[in-house]
């Protein structure tokens, strides 16, 4: 019984987006019912799957693994960090001079680059979660700083020069391993995710950031340490940020911070919020942040095959996602609560009526 419980708060937790999914795919379907199929292609050998799903799922790896991270913040904060694209330009930067630095592209070196680029996003986002955590300034401004110099921090690191990582080592971490039809970049979703939710169910992480962004003074109060918790978030974010920034990087074979990530703020914060968590922190589920990239990205595609221009589509995104964003506020919940509430009194009176 108590399965069956969580499993229904599950999914009234997630349906909003869940229905967000299911009228973009209606939609889909009935413009073009083909626009869902998947084909195995050959290129060199190898099988790979093709179609506007595997375009999907592909394409929103980089905003679903920066959402899983975002989420945390926004769980602990009660704000959003809105330099995840910018740090992002420098986790690029640091990625490819360490490669270049440590000699032939290899299993071993590419490793190697990835461990340093996440002790520097690391690094810059205990900044801002010192910002945030001990010097108490809102998120959002306290990682302004950041958002407005990251990328020339970026082109500072990288140096003039555009390095071209032409391995097939950083061409498996881009697009696909030989032999895998699945794109590598969704495998690395399923591994950020995999290892988060190990570690939320090993650790009482989970309860503690959720008790922080509801309550610090209970938390504090219970023996939890707020402070902790919120630079924890920011070092997550950090990793996430630094295995997007890879993907990024080894998806063009160079590294171009103008454009890294570029835009991933908004798109991210929004998948938090269309996930069905609460922007002023508290409870959050993951999952939602990533059904809620895969929704952004999937409304993306479809305003492309559509014909809408590129300078066009961030309007069209904007108008649809205020629509769910809305239909998920508390307002709006609180209003079906409310009607929910009086229809299940309105009918136990009149089993009573009948009753007596």
């Amino acid at each position: 019984m108590r399965t069956k419980k969580s499993s229904l708060a599950w999914l009234m937790d997630l349906l909003i987006p869940l229905v967000a999914l299911a009228v973009l795919v209606l939609f889909n379907l009935i413009r073009d019912p083909e626009f869902f199929r998947v084909t195995i292609e050959w290129s060199e050998g190898n099988p790979r799957l093709d179609g506007n799903l595997i375009s999907i799922i592909d394409s929103a790896s980089e905003l679903a693994i920066i959402a899983m991270g975002m989420t945390l913040v926004t769980a602990s904060c009660g704000g959003q960090d809105i330099s995840v694209g910018t740090v992002g330009a420098i986790a690029g930067a640091i990625f490819v001079q360490t490669l270049v630095r440590m000699g032939p592209i290899s299993v071993l070196t590419v490793i190697g680059a990835l461990l340093v680029c996440c002790l520097g996003t690391i690094l810059f986002k205990l900044f801002n979660g010192t910002l945030v955590a001990v010097f108490k300034i809102q998120p959002m401004i306290a990682t302004l700083v950041l958002y407005s110099c990251g990328r020339d921090i970026g082109y500072m690191i990288n140096g003039s020069a555009t390095e071209e990582l032409a391995s097939p080592v950083i061409r498996a971490i881009g697009i696909r391993i030989p032999g895998v039809p699945v794109s590598t970049p969704f495998l690395l979703v399923v591994l950020v995710g995999l290892l988060l939710f190990l570690f939320f169910r090993l650790t009482n992480i989970r309860l503690y950031t959720q008790a922080v962004g509801v309550n610090q003074g209970a938390a504090r109060l219970n023996g939890i340490q707020p402070t902790l918790i919120k630079l924890l978030s920011f070092v997550i974010l950090g990793i996430c940020v630094a295995v997007a920034a890879v993907i990024g990087v080894a998806r063009m074979g160079t590294l171009t911070p103008k454009t890294l990530l570029a835009d991933i703020e908004m798109d991210a914060i929004l998948a938090v919020a269309i996930g069905g968590n609460s922007l002023g922190g508290g409870k959050f589920r993951l999952s939602g942040s990533v059904l809620g990239a895969y929704i952004i990205q999937m409304l993306t595609t479809t305003l492309q095959n559509m014909g809408v221009g590129s300078e066009h589509i961030r309007a069209y995104k904007a108008i649809a996602i205020i629509i769910i964003v809305t239909a998920g506020s508390p307002v709006i919940k609180s209003w079906f609560t409310a009607m929910k509430n009086k229809r299940s009194a309105s009918a136990d009176a009149a089993s009573l009526k009948g009753v007596g």
